[in-house]
This record gives C-alpha cells, sequence and structure tokens, in this order.
C-alpha cells in the first residue's frame, strides 16, 4: 500500500546556496548579462509574481489538463490567502497546449516574452520535450507532471517532475503481476507516441529482468481508434495479462473492445487506469479488477488526501484524481522554492526548487539531479468503480 504522509502540506527546506550578487531581469529579457546567466535580481521585486500554467484545455486531453489547472489553482489560491510570497501575490496565467508539441513550442516562446519566472504543466511528455529545450535557453524552471525517462535524457538544470517516471509506475506493476501474482504469460499493447514508447520499453524491461518474455507485443498508432485487429492477434497467445501503455481515453477504449471479442485477460496499466476519463471510456463493467500502479490511488488512502479532496471539491464541485493531486504537488513545491529564495528567478528558482524536501500527496519528494523527487508508487485494483490499495 502507498506510503502516505499525513503531514499536509508540511515542507521542509535542505540549505539552498543562491547566487549572490547577480543582478538580472525577467525571463526573457536580454537586458542584463546577468539574466543571461540565469541568476536572481538584486534589487528588492515588487508586484505579483507570474507564473504560467500550461495544460491542454482543448482536444482529448482536455480532462487532464482540466485537473492540471485546477490542482495548481488550490494551491496558489492557498497560498495568496496566506500572504503570498514575501507578501507578493502570485499570478496565474493558463495557456492551452492543446496536447500538441508543435504548440506547446510556441507557447514556450510566449511564456518568456510575457515574464513568466516558472511554468508548472504540461500533463503529457511529448508537449514537455518540445518545450523543455526552449525554457532551459530562457532559464524559466518548470515542473511537469510528463513522466517519460526521455526526459531525464534532456540534462535540463531547469526540469523537474512532479511524479515518478514511468520506469518506476512499470517496474513495480511489473513485480507485482509476476512475483506476488505468478502471473507469466503478459502480453502487451502500446501506442507510438513518446509516452506509449516510453511505458512498452520501461514494462518490457522491467520483465526481462524478472526473467519474462511477453507472449505478444503490439504497437498501435496513437490516434487508432479500431484495437481489433492488434487485440485479436493478442487473443491468440492466450494471456493471463495485458498490459496497456497508451494514454487514457485510447487504454479506454482498448478494454472495452477487448471484453467485446471475449478476452477475460487481467488488465493492468500505469496512472491512466487511475483516472475518471479511463473509467468512463472503458466502462465500469468493463474495468472491474483492473491493476493499476500509481502513487495515488485515490482520495481517501491518508488523512493528506481527504484534507486535499474535500478543499478541491469545494473550490470546484468535482473530486479531484491523480493529475489534479499530482499538479497540486508540483504547485506546492514551487511555492516553496519561491518562499525559500524570496521569489528569485532563473537557475537560483531551479536550485531552490530542487532544494525543496516536501510530503505531498503522493509521497516523500526530494529531487536528485534528474529532476526526479519521488521513486515509488502502490498498486491498486478497480473494485466497483473504485481503486481499492493493496496491501
Amino acid at each position: 500500500m502507498a506510503r502516505f504522509r499525513t503531514g499536509y502540506g508540511a515542507v521542509c527546506l535542505a540549505a539552498l546556496v543562491c547566487l549572490a550578487g547577480a543582478a538580472c531581469s525577467a525571463p526573457g529579457s536580454s537586458s542584463s548579462s546577468a539574466a543571461a546567466a540565469g541568476g536572481s535580481s538584486s534589487s528588492t521585486p515588487s508586484g505579483p509574481i507570474k507564473i504560467a500554467v500550461v495544460d491542454a484545455q482543448s482536444g482529448s486531453a482536455s480532462d487532464l489538463g482540466q485537473f492540471e489547472y485546477r490542482g495548481v489553482k488550490l494551491a496558489v489560491d492557498q497560498a495568496n490567502a496566506a500572504g503570498g510570497v514575501d507578501g507578493r501575490t502570485i499570478t496565474l496565467s493558463l495557456l492551452d497546449d492543446q496536447g500538441d508539441p508543435t504548440v506547446g513550442t510556441e507557447l514556450a516562446r510566449k511564456i518568456a516574452s510575457q515574464g513568466a519566472v516558472a511554468m508548472l504543466g504540461t500533463a503529457e511528455s511529448a508537449v514537455t520535450l518540445a518545450m523543455a529545450p526552449i525554457l532551459a535557453g530562457e532559464h524559466i524552471p518548470n515542473i511537469t507532471s510528463g513522466q517519460s525517462t526521455k526526459l531525464l535524457a534532456l540534462n535540463s538544470p531547469y526540469l523537474f517532475l512532479n511524479g515518478p517516471t514511468g520506469l518506476t509506475y512499470d517496474s513495480t506493476l511489473a513485480k507485482y503481476l509476476v512475483q506476488a501474482k505468478g502471473y507469466k504469460k503478459i502480453a502487451m499493447l502500446t501506442n507510438n507516441d513518446s509516452y506509449g514508447a516510453g511505458e512498452h520499453d520501461a514494462f518490457a524491461s522491467a520483465l526481462k529482468a524478472l526473467g519474462v518474455t511477453p507472449v505478444a507485443d503490439k504497437v498501435v498508432p496513437q490516434d487508432q481508434t479500431n484495437m481489433t485487429p492488434a487485440l485479436t492477434a493478442i487473443r491468440g497467445s492466450n494471456p493471463q495479462v495485458l498490459f496497456i501503455g497508451a494514454e487514457e481515453a485510447q487504454s479506454g477504449l482498448t478494454v472495452k473492445q477487448a471484453r467485446a471479442l471475449g478476452m477475460t485477460a487481467v488488465i493492468a496499466e500505469g496512472a491512466p487506469a487511475g483516472t475518471p476519463l479511463y473509467l468512463s471510456t472503458a466502462g465500469t463493467a468493463n474495468a472491474e479488477g483492473t491493476i493499476v500502479s500509481s502513487p495515488y490511488l485515490g482520495n481517501d488512502v491518508s488523512d493528506a488526501s481527504k484534507k486535499f479532496a474535500a478543499a478541491y471539491t469545494a473550490a470546484y464541485g468535482s473530486a479531484p484524481e491523480l493529475h489534479g493531486a499530482k499538479a497540486y504537488d508540483g504547485a506546492q513545491i514551487m511555492i516553496a522554492a519561491l518562499k525559500a529564495c524570496h521569489a528569485c528567478t532563473g537557475l537560483a528558482l531551479a536550485d531552490a526548487i530542487r532544494a525543496v524536501h516536501y510530503d505531498g500527496l503522493l509521497g516523500s519528494f526530494s529531487y536528485d539531479k534528474q529532476g526526479v523527487g519521488i521513486f515509488a508508487t502502490s498498486i491498486g485494483i478497480i473494485r466497483n468503480g473504485k481503486i481499492e490499495p493493496v496491501s
């Protein structure tokens, strides 16, 4: 079962070394040589602190983007109500990436020109991968919900994850399936976008380490809706388990069509299977028994998650899920860093983020050099439309 701390919002800060004596202008400005080095301002700043939130508000990923924005806004509203950062208000600018890396690239340039000191989002690894080099060039720290290990390969000192990598999700899942449940006949169906490719490689690697070779391994286009040909081929191998590596809507559609074909294999997946969009697309009956690997198994697994869910529901009239929780944790970490360095910018702010130790909804965050701060997930099983943690 997940190890959740009950210190909701409790933050402790490690020693933080800030860049001293270096003046700079806002990110995106070239009026100061110190700004190009990513330093913080030596003069006393004033006015609101601008943070960009980039998430899909339209298109197939819009549900996730809306959960994420609400999680961020809740954290910022709470911080502003408590006095902001050194008396300064945090303001958010919501930008719609449409789940499209090309749009994300355009937005990255826009963020730099508008003077945002940091960015929160996106929900999709492919969009973050496209934006990250531009943000790094402009010295703008970014806390993303992406989980592809390709994000780590960028080696950007400005990029941080608000959850585990896909490798953590999938290695935890593989160990449970093989070691705890004894399954050996496992099939894989993933898509070909950056998330699906990452899931494929991570899960296949985890199975190999456990001495298991998939009985079937199919990859489909990210926009494919007819899964029948791939599923029919997989059905012939008579798998005990079907691992899915795709986003929420496509995953739910895959499960719905698998059950229509009479497939009875246990469904296993990472974070997407723990969302309302997966459940509504698959259908409650079809999703029954799905095994989920996630750092956030529901709104009632701890005192912290219950308090967060109550505040979120009071603010928005609906309950949160994983993406809202991840975004809330990411925003809290950003706020803690801004407070610690007195609203510094650039590399100084990135260093401040890396120095934050935060007991959050997903667990205890402590960032490494690659920008990963949490390294564990837990297993849950969907029963009657809800995820039940596995002890």
